[in-house]
C-alpha cells in the first residue's frame, strides 16, 4: 500500500510535453541508432520518445522544460540544414539560459569561417566563437582552458588567416621548451634537431591548414618561424601574428618578455592551460599571475574556455571533469587540515 501511494506521489512529480518535429527527417535529429537522443538522457532525468511526427519528454517540469528547449533547438538546427554531430547537442547541454542558447545558434546561423589550401574550418562552440571575436577585435589574447579547446589550433588559423589577408607580414609561432630547459644547451645537434619534439604541435596545426610546399617555403623564406620562447630576447616582432603556446610554462620574467617584444602592426595570442604547469615549484607561472596584472589594460582580453568547448572524444570532457571535482576535492582537504 506505502509502495503504491509512493508511485502515485512519483506520478505526479513528473509531467510530459511534446516537441514538434513533424517536418522533419527523425534520423536527422535523433542521429544514428538515436545516439544524440540516448546523449541528451544520459545528461539529463528524462524519458524520450518518438511517436506521431513529435518527441515526447517526460520527467520533472523544470527538467522537462529545459529538455524541451534544447530539443527544440537542435530541430531548428536541422530545419536550417545543419547535419547535427555530438559536439553540436553538447554545445545545448546545460544551457539552460535562453539568450546563452540564441547565442549558441548563431554559430550556426551566421558561421565563423576560415578557409585554406587543405579545408574549411568552422567553430564549433559557443566559447570557440567569443574567442575567434576576440582575435579579430584585440591585439592582444589571452585563451585560457583545459586541452582539446582549440586554443592553439584557432589561434594558428587566425595567423594563416591574416598573413593571406595581407594583414601581417610574418608568423611567430613559440613555445617554452621546459621539458628539454629553456637553454637547450645540454641537447646534442643543431637548433633543429633540438627543438622539434617541444614545437611539433605547432608544426601539426600547420599541416592541417596548409600544402606541405606552402609551409616549407614560408618557413625557408622566413615568413613563417617555429621556434622556442629562449630564442625571442632581443627581439622587436614588427607586423607579425606571434602566438605564445603552452604558455602555463613560462616564469613571470618569460611573460614580460615575450610581450615586450610585440612591435607594430602586430598581434599576439597567448595560450595555456594553468592545470598542467611543469614549472617547479620555485617558480610562478607567468600566465596565472599575468591574470591579475593585466586585466584591466584596455586592448587586452582573456577567453576562458572550458570542458564544454572541448571538440575531441566526448570522453574526454567527462576526464577533465573529473580531474577538476578531484583537485578541488583535494584542495578542499588541504583547506580543513587534510581532515
Amino acid at each position: 500500500m506505502n509502495d503504491k501511494k509512493k508511485d502515485e506521489k512519483d506520478d505526479v512529480k513528473e509531467t510530459t510535453r511534446l516537441v514538434g518535429i513533424q517536418d522533419l527527417d527523425p534520423l536527422a535529429l535523433f542521429g544514428k541508432n538515436d545516439s544524440n537522443l540516448r546523449l541528451v538522457e544520459r545528461s539529463y532525468p528524462v524519458r524520450l520518445t518518438y511517436r506521431d511526427g513529435s518527441l515526447a519528454v517526460r520527467g520533472e517540469p523544470a527538467t522537462v522544460d529545459e529538455v524541451s528547449a534544447i530539443l527544440s533547438a537542435l530541430a531548428d538546427l536541422v530545419r536550417k540544414g545543419a547535419v547535427l554531430e555530438e559536439h553540436d547537442v553538447h554545445n545545448f547541454i546545460g544551457v539552460s539560459d535562453a539568450l546563452e542558447r540564441k547565442e549558441s545558434l548563431q554559430i550556426y546561423e551566421r558561421p565563423v569561417l576560415f578557409s585554406f589550401d587543405k579545408r574549411t574550418l568552422r567553430v564549433k562552440t559557443l566559447g570557440q566563437a567569443r574567442y575567434v571575436a576576440a582575435l579579430q577585435k584585440h591585439d592582444i589574447v589571452f585563451a585560457i582552458g583545459p586541452a582539446g579547446t582549440g586554443k592553439t589550433y584557432l589561434a594558428v588559423a587566425a595567423a594563416v588567416h591574416a598573413l593571406k589577408a595581407r594583414q601581417v607580414e610574418r608568423i611567430l609561432l613559440v613555445r617554452p621548451a621546459v621539458e628539454a630547459g629553456e637553454s637547450l644547451g645540454f641537447l646534442p645537434g643543431d637548433m633543429k634537431e633540438k627543438v622539434d619534439p617541444y614545437l611539433r604541435p605547432l608544426y601539426d596545426a600547420l599541416n592541417d591548414l596548409l600544402s606541405f610546399e606552402k609551409i616549407r617555403r614560408f618557413l625557408d623564406l622566413g615568413v613563417i618561424e617555429v621556434a622556442p620562447l629562449a630564442y625571442m630576447r632581443g627581439r622587436t616582432l614588427n607586423n607579425a601574428f606571434v602566438i605564445l603556446d603552452e604558455a602555463q610554462n613560462t616564469t613571470v620574467g618569460q611573460m614580460k618578455m615575450f610581450l615586450t617584444r610585440l612591435g607594430y602592426g602586430s598581434k599576439a595570442v597567448i595560450t595555456g592551460d594553468v592545470t598542467q604547469i611543469d614549472l617547479g615549484v620555485e617558480h610562478a607561472s607567468g600566465l596565472v599571475e599575468i591574470q591579475s596584472i593585466l586585466h584591466e589594460v584596455p586592448g587586452i582580453e582573456f577567453i576562458y574556455l572550458t570542458e564544454r568547448d572541448v571538440v575531441r572524444h566526448h570522453l574526454v570532457r567527462e576526464i577533465i571533469r573529473a580531474f577538476d571535482e578531484h583537485e578541488k576535492s583535494n584542495e578542499n582537504k588541504r583547506g580543513n587540515g587534510g581532515r
